[in-house]
Formats: structure tokens, C-alpha cells, sequence
């Protein structure tokens, strides 16, 4: 299972922003995934990245996003936000049985 941390956040432009979802589960295998959702469009990828015993892995094409995973969190941080990226953001977990 995989829930956000908080569900609503303001902030000023330029300023950096931290997302954050808990995730449970048994696998060491672990992936979490980040998407950004505008109003009446589909979903957008925005980053993936390892975590346990996939920490190593990561795939995040826009350098204004970074990802720091932990055992049971994963968070989004957008280093200098527009306007642009007000939209509802998604949190993912992938597992691969052991």
C-alpha cells in the first residue's frame, strides 16, 4: 500500500517543494514512481526510483526533480517551482516478488 504524507501544499514560486508518500510492504524489491497530473489531461511520468534492495536504481529525466527513498517513504522534491507545476501529483509503488 502507498498513501501521500499531506494532501494539499502552497508555496511561492522559486521556492523548493517535498512531496511525500508512505508506502508498506514485505518485498525488498522496490520501486516508487512519481507522476504529475494537469486538469483534463492524462497523467505525466515524471521520475522513477529504486528502493531497499533496488536503491541503486533511479530514472529521473528533468534535473529540476530529485527523489530520496527510504524502508517505508519516498519523496518528490521540485528545486524551484513555477507556476507550471500546480497539479495533483501521484505516488506509485511497484514490487517484484521475491
Amino acid at each position: 500500500s502507498i498513501q501521500p504524507k499531506e494532501t494539499n501544499i502552497y508555496r511561492k514560486e522559486e521556492e523548493r517543494v517535498t512531496l511525500s508518500c508512505l508506502y508498506d510492504t514485505r518485498s525488498d524489491n522496490v520501486e516508487l514512481y512519481w507522476y504529475r497530473q494537469y486538469l483534463k489531461r492524462e497523467p505525466e511520468f515524471l521520475l522513477r526510483k529504486g528502493a531497499r534492495s533496488w536503491s541503486r536504481y533511479e530514472y529521473i529525466p528533468d534535473t529540476r526533480f530529485q527523489s530520496t527513498t527510504s524502508e517505508t517513504s519516498t519523496e518528490l522534491i521540485i528545486k524551484s517551482i513555477t507556476l507550471s507545476d500546480s497539479a495533483l501529483y501521484y505516488c506509485a509503488l511497484r514490487v517484484e516478488a521475491q
